[in-house]
């Protein structure tokens, strides 16, 4: 049972995670180029344009999501198990991510790795 509260935090973490990213990502595309914005406007502008996002205190809440998920998560399994397999599942639901919800060109290197690093997560779960 404790292993099935433990993959079940990593699912947590891995969902709350790449949704967190997605959601800042697209944010952070609509505020744009912050460099720009800031010689233009000023820094607290930019503060307070990122700050007035929706997607981007959607995705802050969901990053706060993934960690209290990985803090359940050490408190049921060990950290040589948790910190690699959310990690290492959290790169791959990203590219996946990137792909489908952001439209982004995700070339064969990156599916290549993303399918070693899975190898790797099937690894650890034995």
């Amino acid at each position: 049972m404790k292993h099935l509260y433990t993959w079940s935090a990593i699912a947590a973490i891995v969902v709350a995670s790449v949704s967190g990213d997605v959601f800042l990502s697209r944010a952070m595309k609509q505020v744009g180029d912050v460099g720009a914005l800031r010689r233009r406007l000023g820094s607290l502008a930019v503060v307070v344009r990122v700050l007035r996002n929706p997607w981007f205190l959607a995705g802050v809440l969901l990053m706060a999501c993934g960690f209290y998920s990985l803090l359940f998560a050490l408190s049921w399994g060990d950290v040589s198990l948790v910190g690699p397999a959310s990690a290492s599942l959290t790169f791959v639901g990203n590219a996946v991510a990137a792909k489908i919800f952001l439209h982004e060109r995700v070339d064969h290197r990156r599916w290549m790795a993303a399918l070693l690093v899975a190898g790797g997560v099937v690894l650890l779960a034995r």
